[in-house]
């Protein structure tokens, strides 16, 4: 059974991402105009990008964009192509830097462009705008069917969580690990194993299990089971996914980032697999914060596109000393040149990120695929929908040590009281984590795990 996938896009020009493990990706879309396709290397609207515009300006014309520049590579006319009250059948395919779409059940593209310049594609975003809203039925071309053989197929994630369905009579296996294929370093969950009588977390291959539990009658040979694997800094959670009741949960003391997840079945078993690891901005396990419209530049042609400094573009705030300027953004959004200061522990980049909290402006973190920035402040993690992202800054880190904050230091914001306050991060918990240097405090607090946390030796970001 093919990996598909149900998506609504509302009429906001945001792209929602999923990983894909080949070069090519089919979808049908029903939406009267601009159903936008984009080609990224993470889960986010960030360059380098390549952007697919299927019937835009008013479903007359369509054309393929690189890097949100003008003038577009290639345009053609294409009036009616997409439809609002049916579903049309598309492909996107890209291979040695050509990128190029078609309909489906055609074999030849409606438009192509080679790129002299290439970057390896990862992920696959799609949204709709300008008066359009879509539904989309996405799917990948590779299956997730195992035989009884115990070999695992891999594919990646784009974020902390994997759900799934799985239809057989026992011994559903899954892994996390930080490559597309068995190694040490590995999460394993059995699920319905030893006869459908009992699940277990395996780390690194090794027994005993660090979890086992009882779950007699789990799996089923005639129906779909649900379930939802969550993981955040070493945090692992197996749930029943109609309900969400927890069936599993351990703790990695040294968590290792997570890249890939696998899928088999033996020991007997053959299973059928649904397997849902689609990107839409947010996790369930981070803390929730309040959405806002999605920052993104109109193309060039559009009506109601907004230039540089008119209302409902985004302003620069330059900071107070040195290179860079703070960009707002919100749910998630990376503005382009971002700076990344560290990677969580799943190894999803981190982006210098500040927001309003309390009276105070607060440097912390952008985690792009919780949708949110977060800030620490009063012993807690805040999160925080609107933030702002520091672009085209530095990127050079001293080692300091209490107060002695080196001259030529990068303001990053002040606290309530008015005191300047600086960009820093520590390693904590295998991540590289930003947050804000209180000088009259002599530690970098970050926010990390719900709480804000103090380090006496940390690094900070020079101008």
């Amino acid at each position: 059974m093919a990996n598909v996938m149900d998506v609504s896009t509302p009429d906001n020009l945001q792209y929602q991402f999923f990983p894909v493990s080949s070069g090519v990706v089919q979808f049908k879309v029903r939406t009267p105009n601009d159903a936008h396709v984009a080609l990224t290397m993470g889960p986010q609207d960030s360059e380098p990008i390549y952007e697919i515009m299927i019937g835009g300006w008013g479903n007359t014309k369509s054309v393929i964009r690189k890097n949100k520049t003008r003038p577009d590579k290639v345009e053609i006319e294409t009036p009616g192509i997409v439809n609002g009250g049916e579903f049309r059948g598309f492909w996107v395919r890209w291979d040695g830097g050509v990128v190029s779409a078609g309909r489906e059940g055609e074999s030849i593209p409606f438009i192509s462009w080679a790129d002299p310049e290439p970057f390896p594609v990862a992920f696959v975003g799609v949204c709709t705008g300008w008066g359009a809203t879509g539904t989309w039925k996405i799917e990948e071309a590779e299956e997730f069917n195992t035989p009884d053989k115990l070999e695992y197929k891999f594919g990646p994630v784009a974020a902390g969580s994997l759900e799934f369905e799985y239809r057989g009579p026992h011994n559903c296996h899954v892994c996390l690990s930080p490559g597309p294929g068995e190694m040490d370093s590995m999460y394993e969950f059995i699920l319905g194993g030893w006869e459908n009588t009992q699940s277990v977390i395996r780390h690194c291959r090794q027994k005993p299990d660090k979890v086992t539990v009882p779950t007699p009658g789990l799996m089923n040979p005639n129906e779909f089971r649900k379930f939802l694997i969550e993981w955040r800094c070493g945090r692992l959670i197996v749930r029943d996914g109609s309900n969400g009741a927890v069936i599993m949960e351990w703790v990695d003391p040294t968590p290792f980032p997570v890249t890939h997840f696998g899928v088999r079945s033996g020991y007997g078993a053959h299973g059928s697999w649904r397997i849902r690891h689609f990107y839409s901005g947010g996790a369930s396990l981070a803390p929730s914060a309040p959405t806002a419209a999605a920052l993104y530049s109109p193309p060039a042609g559009y009506p109601g596109a907004a230039p540089a400094g008119y209302p409902g573009a985004a302003p620069a705030v330059a900071p107070s000393g040195g290179a860079g300027v703070w960009m707002d953004a919100s749910s998630g959004q990376v503005v382009p040149s971002a700076v990344v200061g560290g990677q969580d522990c799943s190894g999803e980049p981190l982006y210098v990120a500040r927001a309003q909290h309390e009276g105070a402006m607060l440097p912390g973190k952008l985690v792009t695929s919780h949708g949110c920035a977060y800030v620490p402040w009063g012993g807690q993690e805040h999160g925080k929908g609107q933030y702002q992202v520091l672009v085209g800054g530095p990127n050079n880190w001293v080692p300091v040590s209490g107060t002695n904050i080196p001259p030529g230091a990068f303001p990053g914001g002040e606290s309530e009281d008015g005191e300047p306050l600086y960009i820093g991060r520590v390693r904590h918990e295998g991540s590289i984590t930003t947050g804000k240097v209180q000088p009259s405090h002599g530690v970098c607090y970050i926010p990390f795990g719900g709480q804000e946390l103090g380090f006496p030796d940390y690094e900070v970001l020079m101008a």
